[in-house]
């Protein structure tokens, strides 16, 4: 009996719509890409599950779009809960290999999201998405155990490319089971990154003459390189006769930039979001949720199971994948699962339309239903509806003269979300650690910026009060208070946003004569929640706290910032928050500091 069908599921990272060669694009050459469009299905309806990397790829490996997912903030570490279910867990229990090779973005070492926890029976490569903009790391992660790469001092400095290590493990996996069910995730990181590739890469020897800007030039190679080992796969199913019993699907992971502007090229060298024979654009790019930021190209391949050659103009996105791979694999989805399984689509048969596709991130709201499309471009900001059959480039703005389609979409999207529910953090060093290794894994427990001089010690204050904290990803308002400019205080950002002002009230344990203040933005590699405007209260007393002694602006430094007050006697210290540098609505603080003297 032919045993369940092998799956391989390999998504670019950050590839645009028209830039593959199947797409029409004639700059970039994928012929091995192009042939399984030829060979098997292309689609031009498919939408990522988010316009970001880490979210997108939680509504992919959950079955669920991003009003029910855990992850929905970018930063490369919010994780999974630890009983969240994926397209792993559930083919793992089917009897399936399960392996994932590239960029995972779903929970760091150290969290309930770690992959291995999730059904992969190993996961090698990068756990976070800032560890995985460099090509030269130090080490790569395998099952949260670090694996050295020889000569590499992060960045762009090295010996071993980081990419070709990750795809010799995902053709071994495949080799190593070979004679049982596997899915292999391949979440690559070309071309996304800094936009390196080796010049002995025989891709770019196509392109180092090209009249482009250089990284124009190396993005398409890391492409073309990508689409070369797609042909490398392609050619070990066929030597191990498990082509006729494979199912090999490719895309983006969310909608394209638009890289490399110049004059002649106001949407980017290679027109990730503008279609090269026709000129029509797509809207946006990638971060919002108009096409540009949504749309990706999607392939599916399946040597004697699929029709050869054909264009689907199914509508499907990232949620759909979990179901369809359960139901392939003779699987049921979980009940929680908003995908719809498209497999009567793969294998030519009637298919069940969506109801609607839903989206949210950062405050951006976007619901599609048939051919209409409601867009709010922020938490505060009007709606928007475009009729995509006609408008494809979000041009015209409907939402005054069809009131009532508007307003049944936006009564389907106020349904469609809920509070985020993140995962947790048993330690976070680890995590630290691989942010670093973008940059040579310098020592992340040395920090030039802390302490400064003659500050008060911290070791008898007591945190009175905190407004918000994020305590389910561990950024309490005692972070601010420890010491450690590696760990912050985060207002609350994950389900509803906690309004400003935000504020920490601190016993110092005894009276003191203050004068003055000094704050430390977050060490990390964002700027989200960096504090501007704040004022600070001094006083005997938690209850009566009076009128501020110093109002003050901070500025985007990663430095300590000193804020001076009159000398002033107290024993409370209350920090008020009132504003952030990027408008946000909530703040962060690595350390808050103090200079005082014992009354």
């Amino acid at each position: 009996m032919q045993k369940k069908p092998n799956i391989i599921y390999l998504m670019a990272d950050e590839l645009g719509y028209f830039e593959p060669g199947f797409m029409g694009n004639p700059n970039i050459r994928t012929p091995n890409l192009d042939k399984l469009a030829a060979e098997g299905v292309r689609f031009t309806n498919c939408y990522a599950g988010s316009a970001v990397c880490a979210p997108t790829r939680c509504c992919f490996l959950t079955g669920k779009h991003s009003g029910h997912t855990s992850v929905r903030d970018n930063d490369g570490g919010t994780p999974l809960r630890a009983e969240e279910v994926t397209i792993a867990s559930v083919l793992k229990a089917q009897g399936y290999a399960t392996g994932g090779f590239g960029k995972w973005g779903n929970g760091g070492r150290g969290s309930t999201g770690a992959p291995e926890k999730h059904g992969f029976d190993v996961f090698f490569g990068y756990y976070d998405q800032v560890h995985a903009h460099s090509y030269y790391t130090p080490y790569l992660v395998r099952n949260s155990e670090e694996v050295p790469l020889p000569g590499n001092q992060g960045g762009s400095n090295g010996k071993t490319y980081a990419h070709y290590a990750i795809f010799d493990e995902a053709i071994k996996f495949i080799r190593e089971n070979k004679n049982k069910p596997f899915f292999a995730y391949l979440p690559f990181t070309p071309p996304h990154g800094l936009f390196d590739i080796p010049d002995t890469d025989l891709a770019w020897a196509l392109y180092k003459d090209k009249p482009w800007p250089e990284p124009a030039r190396r993005y398409a190679a890391m492409v073309t390189m990508l689409d070369r080992q797609v042909g490398e796969l392609m050619a070990l199913l066929k030597e191990l006769k498990l082509d006729k019993n494979t199912l090999f699907l490719f895309s983006g992971d969310n909608g394209g930039n638009d890289y490399f502007v110049t004059k002649d090229a106001p949407r980017g060298v290679h027109s990730a979001n503008k279609n090269p024979r026709t000129g029509v654009e797509f809207r946006g790019i990638k971060g919002q949720l108009y096409e540009g930021g949504l749309r990706i190209p999607a392939l599916a391949w399946w040597p004697g199971k699929l029709a050869r050659g054909r264009t689907s103009e199914h509508l499907w996105y990232f949620p759909d994948v979990l179901p369809t791979l359960a139901e392939l694999a003779g699987a049921t989805a979980p009940k929680d699962t908003d995908g719809l399984s498209f497999l009567p689509e793969l294998l030519g048969k009637p298919q069940k339309p969506h109801e609607f596709l839903y989206w949210e991130i950062a405050g951006n709201t976007a619901i599609r239903q048939g051919d209409w499309k409601a867009v709010q471009p922020g938490k505060s900001a009007p709606w928007e509806l475009y009729d995509l059959k006609s408008d494809m480039s979000e041009v015209h703005n409907h939402a005054e003269d069809k009131p009532e389609i508007l307003a049944r979409l936006r009564a389907l999207a106020a349904q469609a979300h809920t509070p985020a529910r993140v995962g947790i953090y048993s330690r976070t060093d680890l995590h630290a650690r691989d942010r670093a290794a973008k940059f040579g894994n310098k020592p992340v427990e040395k920090n030039t910026n802390w302490p400064v001089p003659g500050l008060l010690s911290s070791k008898d204050w007591k945190l009175v009060r905190v407004s918000s904290e994020n305590g389910d990803n561990q950024k309490f308002g005692r972070n601010a208070l420890d010491g450690d400019p590696n760990t912050l205080w985060h207002t609350q950002f994950t389900g509803d946003v906690a309004p400003p002002p935000h504020e920490l009230l601190i016993d110092l344990g005894a009276p003191y004569t203050i004068t003055a203040f000094v704050c430390l933005a977050r060490q990390d590699a964002s700027w989200n929640g960096a504090i501007k405007e704040l004022e600070f209260f001094v006083s005997d007393s938690p209850e009566r706290l009076g009128a501020p002694v110093v109002k003050a602006t901070l500025t985007k430094t990663k430095a300590a910032q000193e804020v001076k007050c009159p000398p002033t006697k107290g024993r409370y210290v209350l920090l008020r928050a009132l504003s952030e540098l990027n408008r946000n609505a909530f703040v962060s603080l690595a350390e808050l500091g103090i200079k005082a003297e014992r009354v």
